[in-house]
């Protein structure tokens, strides 16, 4: 097995995509150092509710401060970098913060992995760099575009770490994933919004724009393109799409939702949920032949499948959720 006995440092462990990602590497044999954000609370996320938490050694801490990461990533061999802020809506309202966190956090990441010589550094992007597409599918040639506070933020992050595999060869791989869903995301993404509204039987169903196309993958695929990148050889310095190649509008999901829950809610436009007009990225569809070809990924959960497990999901965890109120 290829994660067995590597030491591996997951940052973002408590979140959606990173807590899956923990515990998959858990199960590959890893040895994982999770990191998540310090609270007084000493709450782990999602990794609270992980039947693999025992099994990795869990680290508060903060991607923001040098030291600690320069500290914490001392004889580790992989590095997934996936911390981050990602709300939109809140880069609205405090646009510094995502810079700190998303620009100089990745900085600090990206020179201590230097620091400690790591055999690999996989550092998370987002389909939002993209902005509104100029042409789709779209391929990692597409132009960049800082279409919110957010995405202007990935950018400098993505940038940082082409500018340190080519100037200190720093053995880095970018994973630009679509829009990942599945159990444990946050309500303030559209598909939690829709699911965890109707299984709290709300007569309304408030959502944003309906019109966008997001291009669909299932965590679990998106997790297994984040392990090939770390495992491919030849692939430093490079940036891959991970995603279907295929789009959806967010009323198309709705529908799709609606059905599997039998919901005859009325639909109401939020106009708090609605982005500024030259802010809304309108379509993003991904090109994944890059993934296929230089990774071997391509994704094998459909959204029909993918939405089935993510309802039932839901409908096991509804506690943690709160349809009444708008999640930033």
């Amino acid at each position: 097995m290829f994660w067995k006995d590597k030491k591996v440092f997951v940052t973002g462990a408590c979140g959606f995509i990173g807590s899956h990602l923990a515990e998959k590497l858990v199960t590959e044999g890893a040895s994982v150092k999770a990191l998540v954000q310090y609270n007084s609370f000493n709450n782990w996320g999602w990794l609270d509710t992980s039947s693999q938490a025992k099994s990795m050694e869990i680290v508060a801490g903060d991607i923001r401060d040098h030291h600690q990461m320069t500290q914490l990533m001392r004889r580790c061999d992989y590095v997934f970098h996936l911390a981050a802020l990602i709300a939109i809506p809140y880069s609205y309202q405090a646009p510094s913060c995502y810079v700190d966190t998303n620009i100089s956090g990745t900085l600090n990441i990206l020179q201590a992995a230097r620091a400690h010589s790591l055999q690999r550094v996989i550092h998370t992007s987002t389909s939002e760099v993209y902005g509104t597409a100029q042409y789709t599918p779209i391929d990692e040639k597409h132009p960049l575009q800082g279409q919110s506070p957010y995405s202007a933020s990935k950018i400098g992050a993505d940038m940082l770490a082409e500018s340190f595999f080519r100037s200190f060869e720093l053995p880095v791989v970018t994973v630009r994933p679509f829009n990942t869903y599945g159990p444990r995301q946050s309500a303030r993404a559209f598909i939690p919004t829709i699911i965890s509204q109707i299984l709290s039987h709300q007569p309304e169903i408030h959502l944003g724009a309906l019109s966008p196309i997001r291009d669909l993958t299932f965590v679990t695929d998106t997790v297994c393109g984040f392990l090939k990148a770390a495992e491919a050889q030849g692939v430093e310095g490079e940036t891959i799409n991970l995603g279907t190649g295929e789009g959806f509008s967010v009323g198309d999901v709705l529908d799709k939702i609606m059905t599997m829950t039998q919901c005859r809610s009325k639909i109401t436009e939020d106009t708090q949920r609605i982005r500024p007009e030259k802010s809304e990225v309108l379509k993003l569809i991904s090109n994944n032949q890059k993934a296929l070809t230089r990774l071997g990924w391509k994704p094998s959960v459909t959204l029909d499948e993918g939405l089935k497990k993510t309802i039932e999901w839901f409908e096991r965890n509804k506690q943690y959720y709160k349809p009444f109120q708008y999640n930033v």
